[in-house]
């Protein structure tokens, strides 16, 4: 669970922030509490599939290949997903996702990238993401759908 919980970590900051070297994401990474090295970030970039590219101010900077759209980032996205979420639960419209602290957004991204026609969309905090649901009847059949994604 910690190196999945390091993974979502890694992926946001790098949406988040310009990071051009290891050492650069094996600071930010010990400044938000996990104990790593650099070998460890170093597997972890390798592992999350991720490459370097050009800034606008011709710098290089972490990110992830295709977007994000590969075969290998989608069975990631779905890994983090199933080990950074704790409950799902819905009231109305809205399905409420519990998560890990900090692993929201990634758990978001991956019901996204679900492509669900019934779902209008995500909001993510921290620990908690609202799905908007464009009917009260399918609702609790999405929420279903999402847990099944835990097993």
């Amino acid at each position: 669970m910690a190196r999945a919980l390091r993974h979502s970590k890694i992926l946001e900051l790098i949406s988040r922030k310009d990071i051009e070297t290891q050492e650069e994401l094996t600071a930010l990474l010990t400044q938000e509490g996990f104990a790593v090295t650099q070998a460890t970030v170093s597997r972890d970039i390798k592992d999350l599939g991720l490459i370097k590219v050009m800034t606008e101010t011709k710098r290089y900077k972490y990110a992830v290949a295709n977007g994000g759209e590969s075969a290998q980032m989608s069975g990631k996205l779905a890994s983090l997903f199933r080990h950074s979420v704790l409950s799902i639960g819905h009231a109305q419209n809205i399905i409420v996702i519990k998560t890990l602290i900090g692993s929201a957004n990634l758990a978001a991204s991956f019901v996204d990238k679900l492509s669900i026609d019934e779902v209008l969309g995500c909001v993510a905090g921290d620990d908690t993401i609202f799905v908007l649901i464009k009917t009260l009847e399918k609702t609790e059949e999405i929420a279903d759908r999402l847990k099944s994604l835990l097993k």
